[in-house]
């Protein structure tokens, strides 16, 4: 439990470094070395970006737009983004494997208990009062489910 208790810390580290942090600091670096060690030195771009807050307006107005696109381009029309998902795909257990949750607690019990009546059926047989009592806690997850419940609540959950 502890070891999987640091993963789960060092995947939020990861997502709050790469989202929040690692975007803000990489894009003020960009905008400030560019601007004085680059910019600065080249008078014809000091008449177009008279001071750092010009050049950062002006970057931002072109480079959001720019950056989206180049965003929706990955995710919509370049093979990255499938190739990406096919990785992650083939690491997922939970391809191979069923979900925990409402798929394990209620939905293929439910296939299970179907396909033992059909059999049974199929045989002129009758369902056992174990069959039975299994289709009305089956019954009962579906209903409870419906009305917006808890199967199991999983840890961490309010």
């Amino acid at each position: 439990m502890k070891k999987k208790l640091i993963f789960r810390f060092w995947f939020y580290f990861r997502t709050g470094w790469m989202t929040y942090f690692a975007f803000v600091l990489g894009a003020t670096n960009t905008l400030v070395v560019t601007y004085y060690l680059a910019l600065e030195k080249v008078p014809i771009l000091l008449e177009i970006f008279p001071t750092f807050s010009h050049y950062v307006g002006i970057a931002a107005l072109i480079g959001v737009p720019l950056m989206a696109t180049i965003g929706y381009l990955h995710y919509k029309k370049a093979p990255a983004y499938s190739s990406e998902v096919d990785v992650g795909i083939e690491r997922n257990p939970y391809v191979f494997k069923l979900q925990p949750g409402w798929n394990q607690k209620v939905v293929f019990p439910m296939y299970r208990l179907l396909t033992i009546m059909l059999v049974k059926l199929s045989n002129n047989e009758k369902l056992s009062d174990d069959e039975m009592a299994e289709i009305k806690k089956v019954l009962e997850d579906i209903d409870n489910l419906s009305k917006g419940g808890w199967i199991n609540k999983p840890k961490g959950m309010v």
